[in-house]
């Protein structure tokens, strides 16, 4: 009888799961719905069932269309930080989501650091004088409690040849210790910028991959609307069907267990002779796992997320690139914000990025060429691409540590453009000074900038601190001559907007550039608003 009722009791379970309400779960409990936005709400059913969506005063109601789909648009909502419940109803079926605010949404992608979340910011530092902001980031993630911050995450998975609709996860507050280990801490501090000045709820969609390329991101469609893309892309398919025909799973398990089994035995030999413990072998995945893949990771991390309300977008990778395709970078990410923004369907939101921090040993020499440095060079450049903008960070990065802790400048300063771009605060300096202009004047190269707000100065910054103005020569600028023959330039502020560089031996300077190296440490110029200023290069 007990097995009975067991099985009866098991039964109704699986029975009301088929029969309840099928929605993405980024439409769930716990959601923070965009404001202003003529919003859309989604999810399938049966063909033919009625649908009707109750929430905020508004009834909405469609109709399963024949592939089993249905989505319903909600008339612009106004920001409320009540906790409201939503009634979905599909033919018999009902479901009510609850917890649900009104504000401002998100999306947070990237690679490992957009994913660096504030536990991740904590523990012990690499390098010790960079402690204290590890300590300040613990410190954070065990007393932030703000119910009015959430996220929701889509799960590490990839998709070569399908885009998925959905995805398990589900929404969190930044409301206790356990829920902020897990928040993107990029996009936790920008959050809490935007709480602060709006006082709106905010909404993190985060969907980053630690290690992963820009172009497994970048929706296939997107591919095939550019000739040089196109080729890319077409490439990519072929070699990966060559390496889907080659690949023997058998094979490779054999050799897996072989390789294993003469990692046991170092291991043990190593241990015996007392010396550093070997790495475990990987074993090899079939090649349409791969993760870096064109189109793999939008396919399965960000399709399930449209055309969920947003805002806009913040992007933070590139470190990847620096090992492959640095000099399309910038054409990369031109085809990520078109290919996002024509899926969402909801025009040219913002896509706002961070340069990359300063990484590795500082050059004891001018740089000429450095992978690292094309691609900062190539996000600089893409900021005449339309409604992008970018947070310098050549001062908080770590020389040994790819993952500099110091993500609470990062978001503030994604945040500045945000505030500046979208939110109307017209009186914000939203940029460190960018290059606009240069004339060469006899042996002097005369460079002009925009973004000073109320003007240049020589400034260093520590740890968390803002930007303090110093009294030393400034640094971080290189000049050559007609030859090509690079030099540490002299440089000294000679207007609001204007830098004077030049190098006693080179009378006839053909291109000057500034920060330009991987961990530019000698860079010094800032705004009069703390914001440091992105490398750059005279040449076009």
């Amino acid at each position: 009888m007990k097995l009975l009722f067991a099985f009866l009791f098991l039964f109704g379970q699986v029975f009301q799961l088929l029969a309840a309400v099928e929605l993405p779960s980024v439409i769930s409990s716990g959601m923070v719905l965009q404001r202003d936005l003529n919003l859309p709400i989604w999810g399938w059913g049966k063909p033919g069932d009625k649908v009707k969506v109750s929430f905020a005063g508004q009834i909405q109601r469609t109709e399963v269309d024949a592939k089993g789909n249905w989505q319903v648009r909600f008339s612009p909502l106004k920001a409320s930080s009540e906790n409201r419940m939503m009634k979905i109803e599909v033919g018999s079926e009902s479901v009510e989501l609850k917890d649900v605010v009104v504000g401002e949404v998100w999306v947070c992608s990237g690679q490992s650091n957009m994913q660096f979340s504030l536990a991740g910011g904590a523990g012990k530092t690499v390098d010790p004088k960079h402690q204290p902001i590890a300590d300040w980031m613990d410190q954070e993630r065990k007393t932030a409690n703000d119910p009015l911050i959430r996220q929701i995450a889509t799960p590490n998975v990839t998709s070569y040849d399908k885009e998925k609709k959905n995805f398990e996860g589900k929404w969190i507050s930044a409301d206790s210790e356990a829920n902020n280990n897990n928040f993107t801490a990029v996009g936790y501090f920008f959050a809490k910028e935007l709480r602060r000045e709006l006082n709106v709820p905010v909404g993190l969609l985060k969907c980053p991959w630690g290690g992963k390329q820009i172009q497994p991101f970048i929706p296939s469609t997107q591919y095939k609307s550019d000739a040089v893309l196109s080729a890319y892309y077409q490439k990519a398919q072929e070699d990966l069907e060559k390496a889907m025909k080659s690949f023997d799973p058998d094979k490779a398990e054999a050799k897996y267990q072989k390789d294993l089994e003469k990692w046991k035995q170092e291991v043990q030999k190593a241990k015996d002779a007392g010396s550093q413990v070997p790495k475990k072998p990987n074993k090899a995945t079939a090649p349409q796992l791969n993760p870096n893949f064109p189109s793999t990771l939008y396919n399965s991390m960000v399709n399930p997320l449209v055309p969920f309300g947003i805002r806009g977008a913040l992007w933070y990778q590139g470190e990847s690139n620096a090992n492959t395709e640095a000099g399309m970078y910038g054409k990369f990410i031109e085809a990520l914000a078109t290919g996002w923004r024509n899926r969402w369907g909801q025009g040219d939101f913002p896509l706002y990025y961070c340069q990359l921090a300063s990484f590795r040993d500082a050059p004891t020499k001018p740089v000429v060429d450095d992978n690292w440095v094309t691609v900062c060079d190539q996000m600089r450049r893409t900021l005449t691409f339309k409604h992008t903008g970018m947070a310098v960070l050549n001062d908080i990065g770590e020389a040994k540590d790819i993952h500099p802790r110091n993500k609470l400048d990062a978001g503030k300063r994604l945040a500045l453009w945000a505030l500046a771009k979208d939110y109307g605060r017209t009186d914000l300096v939203y940029s460190g000074p960018l290059y606009k202009s240069h004339t060469i004047n006899g042996n002097k190269v005369m460079i002009q900038f925009d973004s000073v707000g109320e003007g240049l100065m020589i400034a260093r910054k520590n740890l968390l601190d803002p930007a303090e103005p110093v009294s030393e020569p400034l640094k971080g600028f290189q000049i050559c001559n007609q030859e090509g023959q690079w030099q540490w330039a002299e440089a000294k502020i000679v207007g609001k907007n204007e830098v004077e560089v030049f190098h006693p031996e080179i009378k006839i300077p053909k291109e000057v550039r500034y920060a330009w190296a991987a961990n530019p440490v000698e860079a010094n110029l800032y705004n009069k608003s703390g914001l440091p200023t992105s490398l750059f290069t005279t040449a076009k």
